[in-house]
């Protein structure tokens, strides 16, 4: 609280002292889409997307969503997934048949020897570190929201933080699909290998994932460090750092000239905590500062950036689940970008430029994130050691103009888009960035010819025009 009161002590002295201008309300910059709403209407969690499907169904088990899929009632129909509504693109909507695993849950069977937990993928991310320690185990990494299913996660190559571990996808060693005919299939790398290695990023459009198994590890403790730092001393030391800590991060905030970088060390020390910020007041600080700063970004940096030189570092010792993982109860969409490791400084400059010389309205910190190659299909690591550079508007805010400016110089450098993530990327466009895109395809085509799992956005990528180039 004295950390808020401090600052908002700095933004009153500012605006007292330029009475002349007023508060800037950037809340009229919204450009919501106008849906139809009706007893089956779903958005996703920023509320970006949204549909009316005829039927929202949840089976209760493996058999019942075999039902679904036999039903006559829907032999005609589009079938889609839902995990959870994290995903800000239009992987889910559709007008026909959406389908939750939410009822689908927990550990099923584990190896101990293995190591490795054999998970149902309506499992959220913030249900599965308990459990995973009860049985000796835990995840290699994790991404930082908890509200996340697991089968969403998989489905898009969502990931954490750290130049020597994997998006969750590259830890998978197992996985059921359930085919658009009704069959279940075992898949792993001996096993119907083609469709597994498809099925580990798959968009749910090849199937339905009832479940994975995941290679893991031993449950660990992490020492947790957050340092506040001006972003030449974050740029000049990013990449040595990424190599020397398990998980490094940072987040650079715009018109402040100022970021913090967040570290992951395994430890033996005993759980304890400093004084954190919270993220979601942190961000509803920037937000205020925005409106009542943003007519000067001259002194919005000065204001801010005196402000975070006086913030002290945060520590905090814990398991691994539960330092990885927060909620996040401030709605935003968001563009994120993975870069090969030579080109993310220069990229991330550009993005910084445009931001502060076009967009004083953008408050939100800009997030990178370090991420090792694997070879799933479509995973945006596949055979690359990658950068993500993920860039975010409030969700009640047009995020159009923002996202158009800097998602040239993201593809300039060679970037491939979170599959979860806003882009504008075509079909055309994903042949060229991914070289087993066509065998994707060729998949996707013998698994379901009759495009059952494809919603419109979908369709548009896997066209037989596409794929034949």
């Amino acid at each position: 609280m004295q950390r808020r009161h401090f600052l908002n002590l700095l933004v009153g002295s500012a605006i007292a002292s330029h009475v002349g201008w007023p508060a800037i309300s950037h809340a009229q910059t919204t450009s919501a889409k106008q849906t139809t709403t009706g007893p089956m209407t779903w958005r996703n969690w920023s509320g970006s997307q949204s549909a009316n499907p005829s039927h929202r169904l949840a089976p209760r088990s493996q058999n019942e969503l075999l039902d679904i899929l036999s039903d006559r009632a829907h032999q005609e129909a589009k079938i889609r997934p839902v995990g959870s509504g994290h995903s800000f693109s239009p992987l889910v909507p559709t007008n026909d048949v959406l389908v939750s695993l939410a009822r689908l849950t927990g550990i099923l069977d584990h190896d101990d020897h293995l190591c490795r937990a054999r998970i149902a993928t309506g499992t959220l991310l913030g249900q599965l570190g308990q459990p995973l320690e009860a049985i000796n185990q835990a995840l290699f990494n994790m991404p930082d929201i908890d509200q996340q299913s697991l089968g969403g996660m998989l489905a898009t190559a969502t990931h954490g933080t750290g130049a020597e571990l994997m998006s969750l996808s590259g830890y998978i060693e197992g996985l059921t699909l359930v085919t658009a005919q009704g069959d279940v299939l075992e898949c792993n790398r001996n096993q119907n290998p083609e469709i597994f290695q498809a099925a580990r990023v798959g968009l749910g459009s090849l199937g339905f994932v009832t479940d994975v198994t995941l290679q893991n590890r031993r449950p660990y403790r992490l020492k947790k460090t957050t340092e506040w730092l001006p972003l030449e001393d974050i740029l000049e030391n990013a990449d040595t750092r990424a190599s020397e800590h398990r998980n490094y991060e940072f987040f650079y905030i715009p018109f402040s000239g100022m970021g913090f970088t967040s570290t992951h060390d395994i430890t033996d020390e005993p759980e304890s905590e400093t004084e954190a910020i919270d993220q979601n007041d942190g961000a509803r600080d920037l937000q205020q500062a925005r409106d009542y700063l943003s007519w000067s970004p001259r002194l919005r940096r000065l204001i801010l950036g005196g402000y975070m030189r006086t913030l002290s570092t945060e520590v905090k010792v814990a398991s691994s689940w539960q330092n990885y993982t927060s909620a996040r109860n401030v709605r935003f969409n968001e563009m994120e970008y993975h870069l090969p490791r030579e080109n993310w400084q220069a990229a991330l400059r550009e993005v910084i430029g445009v931001i502060e010389g076009q967009f004083p309205e953008v408050f939100f910190p800009i997030e990178v994130r370090f991420v090792k190659a694997d070879d799933a299909w479509l995973s945006p690591f596949y055979q690359r050691d990658s950068v993500s550079i993920a860039v975010h508007r409030f969700f009640e805010e047009d995020h159009t103009p923002l996202f158009e400016a800097v998602e040239p110089i993201f593809r300039r450098y060679g970037g491939r888009p979170h599959w979860g993530k806003l882009n504008t990327l075509t079909g055309t466009d994903f042949q060229t960035l991914y070289p087993q895109w066509q065998a994707f395809s060729e998949v996707r085509e013998a698994l379901d010819p009759n495009g059952r799992f494809l919603n419109p956005y979908l369709a548009r990528l896997f066209t037989k025009k596409t794929i034949t180039g």
